[in-house]
């Protein structure tokens, strides 16, 4: 099957490519390369996701324009095709979808990140819900009925539920990265109904593991503590979070794949997490004891935008995509640390 991945050099996007091309299928992977973090890092997902981690030493030799024209070329494969195109660009995308043929679609594309886009909430309108759009438009006008969509837990704001189910009110997102997944879920919604296209919503819960951006938390920490330096905490550190590890999401995702391929009349949102709450003080905690090293810890005021705590019923998840939780958080930040240490 023809599977396009927007999004297929980040974090998330590089581990699925891995998965579909493990799993024989053709992957045609859609990614700007933003600036928000360095290109090398999206550089080196795309080399190991695709097993080119050779090719990482010419690569390093060019400037930023010649390396990305460099790994779209020398890296075509039967199988495997990189664009590097933004997913606003209307006309470049229908072209992709009309040569590669497009049989089923996984956005993973946006702007990422709660803190920054509250400095730049237009930008986040237009990649995440007006290129989210673009794609609902292609994937009407040339008739794709099969798409999963990239939501987020940051839709259910500050819910004063114990857990959080989708069946909750998330009417109250509190940032402008939180209120352009909501009005994704929303617009996936219209255009199923409207044009019979089976869409899976995912809401993930905090990603973590190896290739995670260098912007978040976990990465950071470790990060800084091995190198000595000094981290700062927002808030008290009794905020917590449903961190997830990285392979538990791929296969949630993939799982949502295939029930997608065998379903019809499909809308649906669906949590995936680890369904444990970790407050961030124990977080650092447990980090400490991987690295047998103590954090320098400087605490801040909280920042706008961020929730008190993350909490995923993942109920559903089990019941129609037989969604499971395998890893332990304390093994899911010795699986990361191992990857950090040999990459950097």
């Amino acid at each position: 099957m023809n599977i396009l991945i927007t999004g297929g050099a980040g974090f998330i996007g590089s581990h699925l490519v891995e998965k579909f091309l493990k799993e024989k299928h053709k992957v045609i992977v859609v990614d700007n390369f933003d600036s928000f973090y360095s290109t090398d890092v999206k550089i080196s997902n795309v080399l190991e996701s695709i097993n080119k981690v050779e090719l990482k030493e010419e690569i390093s030799k060019l400037n930023n324009d010649e390396k990305l024209n460099f790994l779209s070329e020398n890296t075509k494969t039967n199988n495997y095709r990189l664009y590097v195109e933004d997913i606003c660009n209307l006309e470049k995308l229908k072209e992709i979808f009309k040569n590669e043929k497009i049989e089923f679609v996984i956005n993973l594309a946006a702007l990422a990140g709660v803190r920054p886009s509250l400095l730049r909430p237009f930008d986040y309108e237009r990649v995440n819900i007006k290129g989210f759009l673009n794609i609902l438009e292609l994937c009407k006008e040339f008739k794709i009925k099969k798409l999963i969509q990239a939501s987020s837990s940051s839709v259910y704001g500050n819910a004063k539920a114990d857990i959080f189910t989708e069946d909750i009110r998330v009417d109250f997102p509190i940032s402008p990265y939180a209120a352009t997944k909501k009005s994704c879920e929303e617009f996936g919604s219209v255009y199923s109904h409207i044009y019979d296209i089976d869409i899976i919503q995912l809401r993930f819960f905090t990603v973590y593991g190896e290739r995670q951006r260098p912007d978040l938390a976990i990465h950071k920490f470790i990060k800084k503590i091995i190198a000595d330096e000094e981290i700062t905490l927002y808030g008290d550190g009794n905020t917590s979070r449903d961190y997830t590890y990285i392979k538990d999401i791929i296969n949630g995702i993939y799982k949502s794949f295939k029930y997608l391929n065998t379903h019809q009349n499909i809308y649906e949102i669906i949590n995936l997490g680890s369904s444990r709450e970790i407050k961030l003080i124990d977080m650092i905690k447990i980090i400490e004891d991987k690295l047998n090293k103590k954090a320098k810890i400087r605490f801040e005021n909280k920042q706008a935008g961020d929730v008190d705590k993350t909490f995923a019923c993942v109920d559903k998840a089990k019941k129609l995509l037989g969604y499971e939780v395998n890893t332990k958080f304390e093994d899911g930040i010795e699986n990361f640390i191992r990857w950090y240490k040999r990459s950097f």
